[in-house]
Protein backbone atom coordinates (compact mmCIF):
# COMPACT_ATOMS: atom_id res chain seq x y z
CA UNK A 1 0.00 0.00 0.00
CA UNK A 2 0.79 3.40 -0.72
CA UNK A 3 2.35 5.88 1.80
CA UNK A 4 0.47 9.14 2.43
CA UNK A 5 2.22 12.52 3.20
CA UNK A 6 -0.23 14.80 4.66
CA UNK A 7 -0.18 18.23 5.72
CA UNK A 8 -2.42 21.38 6.98
CA UNK A 9 -1.27 24.63 6.81
CA UNK A 10 -2.83 28.45 7.04
CA UNK A 11 -2.83 30.90 4.12
CA UNK A 12 -3.74 34.43 4.03
CA UNK A 13 -7.33 33.76 1.84
CA UNK A 14 -6.40 36.70 -0.33
CA UNK A 15 -3.50 35.16 -1.27
CA UNK A 16 -4.83 32.01 -3.14
CA UNK A 17 -3.69 32.43 -6.31
CA UNK A 18 0.00 32.92 -5.61
CA UNK A 19 -0.26 29.72 -3.30
CA UNK A 20 -1.32 27.57 -6.30
CA UNK A 21 1.00 29.08 -8.29
CA UNK A 22 3.61 27.93 -5.43
CA UNK A 23 2.15 24.51 -4.99
CA UNK A 24 2.53 23.45 -8.41
CA UNK A 25 6.05 24.41 -8.91
CA UNK A 26 6.42 22.37 -5.22
CA UNK A 27 4.38 19.33 -7.12
CA UNK A 28 6.73 19.58 -10.09
CA UNK A 29 9.41 18.95 -7.90
CA UNK A 30 7.68 16.01 -5.87
CA UNK A 31 6.43 14.30 -8.75
CA UNK A 32 10.27 14.59 -10.38
CA UNK A 33 11.28 12.68 -7.27
CA UNK A 34 8.42 9.97 -6.28
CA UNK A 35 5.41 11.40 -5.53
CA UNK A 36 2.35 9.52 -7.55
CA UNK A 37 0.06 11.89 -6.25
CA UNK A 38 -0.40 15.13 -5.19
CA UNK A 39 -3.64 17.17 -4.07
CA UNK A 40 -3.91 20.55 -2.69
CA UNK A 41 -7.59 21.24 -1.26
CA UNK A 42 -8.40 24.84 -0.11
CA UNK A 43 -11.06 24.87 2.64
CA UNK A 44 -14.38 25.89 2.46
CA UNK A 45 -17.03 26.05 5.11
CA UNK A 46 -14.52 24.74 8.07
CA UNK A 47 -15.97 25.68 11.21
CA UNK A 48 -13.61 27.13 14.63
CA UNK A 49 -14.50 24.26 16.82
CA UNK A 50 -15.09 24.96 20.22
CA UNK A 51 -12.42 22.30 21.20
CA UNK A 52 -10.46 21.12 18.29
CA UNK A 53 -10.65 21.94 14.76
CA UNK A 54 -7.93 22.54 11.98
CA UNK A 55 -8.45 26.22 12.43
CA UNK A 56 -7.53 25.89 16.05
CA UNK A 57 -5.13 23.12 15.22
CA UNK A 58 -2.82 25.62 13.15
CA UNK A 59 -3.88 28.70 14.70
CA UNK A 60 -5.95 30.54 11.92
CA UNK A 61 -6.31 34.22 11.89
CA UNK A 62 -9.38 35.24 10.63
CA UNK A 63 -8.46 36.67 7.27
CA UNK A 64 -6.77 32.76 6.65
CA UNK A 65 -7.82 29.67 5.12
CA UNK A 66 -6.63 26.14 5.67
CA UNK A 67 -5.06 24.06 3.02
CA UNK A 68 -5.20 20.24 3.43
CA UNK A 69 -2.61 18.37 0.99
CA UNK A 70 -1.16 15.31 0.69
CA UNK A 71 1.32 13.24 -1.61
CA UNK A 72 1.02 9.75 -2.30
CA UNK A 73 4.69 8.09 -2.97
CA UNK A 74 4.69 4.13 -3.66
CA UNK A 75 6.27 3.89 -0.36
CA UNK A 76 7.90 5.17 2.63
CA UNK A 77 11.68 4.77 1.38
CA UNK A 78 10.62 6.54 -1.74
CA UNK A 79 8.79 9.69 0.23
CA UNK A 80 12.39 10.15 2.66
CA UNK A 81 14.27 10.04 -0.49
CA UNK A 82 11.93 12.35 -2.16
CA UNK A 83 12.04 14.78 0.94
CA UNK A 84 15.46 14.75 1.21
CA UNK A 85 16.22 15.61 -2.64
CA UNK A 86 13.18 18.25 -2.93
CA UNK A 87 14.66 20.22 0.32
CA UNK A 88 17.96 20.15 -1.29
CA UNK A 89 16.71 21.88 -4.28
CA UNK A 90 17.83 25.53 -4.82
CA UNK A 91 14.55 25.93 -6.40
CA UNK A 92 12.39 24.93 -3.03
CA UNK A 93 15.25 27.08 -0.93
CA UNK A 94 13.97 30.00 -3.25
CA UNK A 95 10.05 29.61 -2.52
CA UNK A 96 10.47 29.03 1.39
CA UNK A 97 12.46 33.22 1.06
CA UNK A 98 8.41 34.49 1.06
CA UNK A 99 5.81 34.50 4.34
CA UNK A 100 3.25 32.87 2.26
CA UNK A 101 3.96 29.67 4.54
CA UNK A 102 4.47 29.72 7.97
CA UNK A 103 5.63 26.10 8.66
CA UNK A 104 5.76 26.91 12.56
CA UNK A 105 2.17 26.49 12.25
CA UNK A 106 1.79 23.78 9.79
CA UNK A 107 1.06 20.16 10.82
CA UNK A 108 2.30 17.65 8.85
CA UNK A 109 3.21 13.77 9.21
CA UNK A 110 3.59 10.34 7.12
CA UNK A 111 0.65 7.53 6.85
CA UNK A 112 1.09 3.97 6.07
CA UNK A 113 -2.35 3.22 4.00
CA UNK A 114 -4.11 0.39 6.09
CA UNK A 115 -7.46 1.31 3.57
CA UNK A 116 -7.67 3.14 0.01
CA UNK A 117 -11.60 1.82 -1.17
CA UNK A 118 -12.64 3.70 -4.04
Amino acid sequence: MPHIDGFVIPVKSARKAEYVAMAQRMIDLYRKHGATRCVEAWGEGIDHGARTSFPRAVEAAQDEAIVFSWMEFPDKATSDAAHQAVWSDPEMDAMMQTDLIDGKRMIFGGFETVLDVR
